[in-house]
C-alpha cells in the first residue's frame, strides 16, 4: 500500500520592532546597529554584567507584539483568563549570550502573547517576544553587543505550507501586512528558521536564521530534495549555505528540555486586559487585501494599478487624499508611474520626504486647467525630492504658452536651426518632426503646449 506522503514546511519569523530603546535597558533602539562603532551602545544590563537587572519590559514592544497578534487574527492572553504573560530565562552556552540565557515570552512553560489566529490560510500557532542576543563572529572571534537586548517577535505557524512557492507568496503578503502596520524595523527585513520534513517519509529538519525570501525560498527547495533522497529518521538542527545552496548539520535537534527553561525571576508577570486590547485595536490599519478591495470597487480602478497603489501604504494613502479633489482615473498615472519613477529615480521610499498632498493637487490642478504642460508638471514633480512645496508661483513664470503666433516665430527659428531634419520629414521621414518638437519644447523650456506645436510644424513643412 502506497504511503499518504506530504511535504510539509513551518516558519518561525523573526522580525525586529520599531522603539525608541531596547527590550529590558535605555540603550537605544538603532535602525542599523552595524553603522556604529561595534559595543558602544551597551550598558550592564544589556551586557549581562554580574548583578544587573533588567528594566520593566518595554511597554512600546508588546503594545506592537500584541498588534501584530490581532493583525494575523490570534487570541491575545489576557489577566481576566487567568493569563499572564511570564518571561522565561531560555539557557544555552553559546557566546552571544553573557548571561548564558535569553529572556523570551516562549518554552516549555510560558504562555505566548497572542495564539491560535490565522493568515491568508495558514495557522499561526503563536507570536511571542523576546530579547535579540549580541552579534558573534565565530570566524573571528568577536562579539559586538550593540544589539543585544533589542525587541525581537517570532510569529509562529503550523507546518502549513506544502511547496517553497507558497512560502514566498504567503511572506511577501505578511511583509506587505506589517509595513502597513510600521511597526517593524524595515531596513533590518525578516528572517526565519525553516521546519521541514516529508510525512511518512522524514523527521522534522530545523534550518537556523535563514535571511530574505529568497533565500528561505531556496532553502526550502533544497532541504525537500534532501529528505527525499536521504529520508532523515533524526530531528536536526542545520544552517544554510548560500554559497553551495545545500543545508549543514549543526547539532542533533534540542528538544524544550535542554533549554531548562524557567521563569525569570527579576522580572513580575505582564498583565495584558481587555481594555488595552480594546485601546489597541482601534489603532489597527486597515490590510493590504481590504484596502485593495475597497479601492477597486470604491474608485473603479483595475487590480493591477490597484495592488499597485497598495503595495506601499504611504503611496496609497497619498493617492487617497490627492483623489478628494482630483478626478481618481486622472490622477492615476500621476501617482502610479510618474511619482513612483521619481521616487525610483532618487532611490527614495515616502519616508525619508517631506510631501504635503496639497501641493500635488495643486500641481494637478494647474495641469487640468491648461496652466502648464504635462511636461513641466513632471518637471516640477522631480524638484519635490525631498520636500513639496506650493507650485503656483512658478506656474506663473512657466505658464503655458498656447498664442500660434509666438509659437510659429518659434518654429521657424528651430527649422532654420535644424534644416536637414526638417527636409527628412518633407521626404517621410516622420521621427524628424518628433525631433523638431523636442527642440520647440527645448526652446521654451517645456512650456509650449505639445499639440498645438505639432499643428503650427506641420504647417510650416508643407
Amino acid at each position: 500500500m502506497k504511503k499518504d506522503t506530504k511535504d510539509m514546511i513551518g516558519l518561525e519569523i523573526h522580525g525586529y520592532i520599531e522603539t525608541k530603546e531596547k527590550l529590558f535597558c535605555s540603550c537605544k533602539n538603532f535602525h542599523d546597529m552595524k553603522q556604529i562603532k561595534p559595543n558602544t551602545n551597551i550598558c550592564p544590563v544589556c551586557t549581562g554584567q554580574p548583578g544587573s537587572k533588567p528594566q520593566l519590559p518595554n511597554k512600546s514592544a508588546i503594545d506592537k507584539t500584541l498588534q501584530i497578534g490581532l493583525m494575523l487574527n490570534c487570541k491575545p492572553n489576557l489577566i481576566e483568563d487567568k493569563k499572564p504573560l511570564i518571561f522565561q530565562r531560555k539557557h544555552y552556552s553559546w557566546p552571544d549570550m553573557p548571561t548564558g540565557y535569553q529572556k523570551t515570552i516562549s518554552g516549555a512553560y510560558s504562555i505566548p502573547v497572542a495564539e491560535k489566529g490565522k493568515f491568508l490560510g495558514i495557522r499561526i500557532t503563536e507570536v511571542h517576544l523576546e530579547e535579540d542576543p549580541a552579534a558573534w563572529n565565530p570566524e573571528k572571534g568577536t562579539v559586538d553587543y550593540n544589539r543585544a537586548g533589542v525587541p525581537l517577535i517570532e510569529i509562529v505557524t503550523e507546518p502549513d505550507f506544502t511547496s517553497a512557492e507558497q512560502v514566498q507568496q504567503w511572506l511577501r503578503q505578511l511583509v506587505l501586512t506589517l509595513s502597513y502596520m510600521k511597526v517593524l524595523n524595515k531596513d533590518a527585513g525578516i528572517k526565519a528558521d525553516v521546519n521541514v520534513n516529508i510525512k511518512g517519509v522524514s523527521v522534522r529538519a530545523e534550518i537556523k536564521n535563514v535571511n530574505s525570501i529568497t533565500e528561505i525560498v531556496k532553502s526550502i527547495k533544497s532541504e525537500l530534495k534532501r529528505h527525499k533522497i536521504d529520508k532523515p529518521k533524526q530531528q536536526e538542527t542545520r544552517r544554510w549555505n548560500s554559497k553551495t545552496n545545500k543545508t549543514e548539520l549543526m547539532r542533533t535537534k534540542e528538544q524544550a528540555a535542554d533549554y531548562r527553561f524557567i521563569p525569570e525571576p527579576d522580572l513580575p508577570a505582564i498583565k495584558i486586559t481587555k481594555k488595552r486590547i480594546k485601546e489597541i485595536e482601534k489603532q489597527l490599519p486597515e490590510t493590504p487585501q481590504d484596502k485593495l478591495q475597497r479601492i477597486i470597487k470604491k474608485h473603479k480602478i483595475d487590480k493591477t494599478n490597484a495592488e499597485i497603489l497598495t503595495q506601499n501604504i504611504d503611496i496609497a494613502e497619498l493617492y487617497e487624499e490627492v483623489i478628494k479633489k482630483i478626478d481618481s482615473k486622472f490622477a492615476l498615472p500621476w501617482i502610479t508611474i510618474e511619482w513612483f519613477g521619481v521616487l525610483n529615480y532618487n532611490k527614495k521610499t515616502m519616508e525619508n520626504l517631506e510631501i504635503n498632498p496639497d501641493h500635488i493637487i495643486e500641481l494637478l490642478e494647474l495641469l487640468q486647467k491648461n496652466k502648464i504642460t504635462p511636461l513641466k508638471t513632471k518637471e516640477i514633480l522631480r524638484k519635490f525630492i525631498p520636500k513639496s512645496y506650493s507650485p503656483k508661483s512658478e506656474a506663473k513664470s512657466e505658464a503655458k504658452i498656447t498664442n500660434k503666433k509666438e509659437l510659429s516665430k518659434i518654429t521657424q527659428k528651430i527649422i532654420k536651426e535644424n534644416k536637414k531634419s526638417a527636409e527628412d520629414y518633407k521626404q517621410g521621414q516622420k521621427q524628424a518632426l518628433n525631433f523638431l518638437i523636442g527642440k520647440v519644447m527645448q526652446e521654451t523650456n517645456k512650456r509650449a503646449d505639445y499639440i498645438i506645436v505639432k499643428q503650427v510644424l506641420e504647417n510650416e513643412l508643407k
